[in-house]
């Protein structure tokens, strides 16, 4: 409908407020109905559903530009966003509620209790606001972006054109959603911090390689290749298959680490009390700069050309250091353990592993002992120590439970 350019900003403005607000509460409502051995898993619900949402406009949009006229192509393509909005409001009303969040109300009151200053004045919140911001910032300074949003400049740097540029991008998108799907299969068994730390480091090596042939073998071309004043070298043969090789290679490392963890990661270090507020930093993290690097892609090619992908392999490498010194391992942990590790005299992040939940062994032993009990025909009672036990002398006896 827009007939100006500042309805187009407008529209643009008002839709990016309305994505900000549902990619931060989205994984905090995930989080809290998951099982924790499962969290995980749920919560790669979030980022794959990004992946098909790109896939669909992608071939939307690729689909939209065989249609005579340029305004009519640019409205059907944006016009068809309504259809998901439309699904997404009438799903809404039939979600349950979150248990914790009920929990929290003690299953009576209807509004979530507001914040105080307290809540953002300790070092233990100032941990997990750093880890849960960062974590989305790294997601979007690995560089994945380039391949996501200029996927089209890259091929045109390996002499892919035409259809066979824009073909080769989808075949990428179609990459990202498969070994989302992977992750299924290992992410709450392998953890959070080998996912981090070993997918960094992959895509820095991926991000060296590519910028390596582009620098090494790329030719200039005055003028951009095909007009494009963005894309200003070029390849060819072996070093073109190369660039194109890794750029995949890159993406799959991505998916299968930094797209879906960092999410994961970032909606599971808030306490109860903080974490819708928590997660709304976390996704400003991450939409501020996937904002900065649509400004500085264009014209770091234009500049440094193959040089762009060197700075963001050394930023995947200062990622990878800061995943092994300042986050804690949180897979298969209850949220309320979570937040026992980010206190002052809490396990060293490099200490961490999946599991160790201190609930579940606490709960193992009560089994245990309560299956001792009654194999020996003596009664369980309550210790003075808060533990369960058989009953050893005529006091723990007046304590039967």
């Amino acid at each position: 409908a827009t007939v100006s350019r500042g309805m187009l900003i407008a529209g643009r403005m008002l839709n990016g407020v309305c994505v900000g607000i549902t990619s931060s509460q989205v994984p905090v409502y995930l989080a809290e109905i998951a099982k924790k051995n499962m969290r995980g898993s749920i919560l790669v619900i979030q980022q794959l559903a990004i992946e098909v949402g790109i896939l669909i406009m992608f071939f939307i949009g690729y689909g939209c530009s065989f249609i005579p006229g340029a305004s009519a192509s640019f409205r059907t393509a944006w016009g068809i966003q309504f259809v998901p909005c439309l699904v997404l409001i009438a799903g809404l009303p039939f979600l349950p509620r979150s248990p914790r969040w009920l929990a929290k109300v003690g299953r009576t009151e209807e509004a979530v209790r507001p914040l105080d200053g307290d809540d953002l004045s300790n070092t233990e919140v100032w941990r997990r606001t750093l880890a849960g911001f960062s974590v989305q910032a790294w997601q979007q300074l690995s560089g994945a972006n380039v391949m996501t949003y200029y996927i089209v400049y890259v091929f045109l740097m390996a002499g892919l054109t035409g259809n066979a540029n824009l073909t080769s991008g989808g075949i990428q998108y179609a990459l990202f959603i498969v070994f989302t799907l992977v992750t299924y299969a290992f992410i709450d068994k392998t953890g959070r911090r080998p996912l981090l730390i070993y997918g960094a480091v992959g895509m820095a090596l991926c991000h060296f390689v590519i910028g390596g042939m582009l620098l090494n073998y790329g030719q200039a071309v005055p003028g951009g290749v095909q007009g494009n004043a963005n894309v200003l070298v070029q390849v060819s043969g072996s070093p073109a298959y190369t660039v194109i090789a890794f750029s995949y290679l890159l993406i799959i490392v991505y998916a299968l680490t930094l797209a879906p963890i960092a999410w994961v990661y970032a909606a599971e270090v808030w306490s109860l009390e903080t974490r819708a507020y928590g997660m709304s930093i976390a996704a400003l993290g991450n939409w501020i700069f996937n904002f900065a690097l649509g400004m500085f892609i264009p014209p770091a090619f234009r500049n440094i050309g193959g040089g762009a992908f060197i700075v963001f392999g050394c930023l995947c490498v200062l990622a990878a250091i800061q995943s092994f010194l300042l986050y804690p391992e949180t897979a298969k942990k209850s949220l309320e353990e979570i937040e026992e590790m980010f206190k002052p005299g809490g396990p060293k992040p490099w200490r961490t592993k999946p599991g160790e939940s201190h609930l579940d062994a606490s709960v193992d032993e009560v089994v245990r002992r309560a299956s001792m009990a009654q194999a020996g025909g003596k009664p369980q009672v309550l210790h003075k120590d808060g533990t369960i036990g058989m009953a050893d002398s005529d006091s723990d006896r007046k304590e039967e439970v």
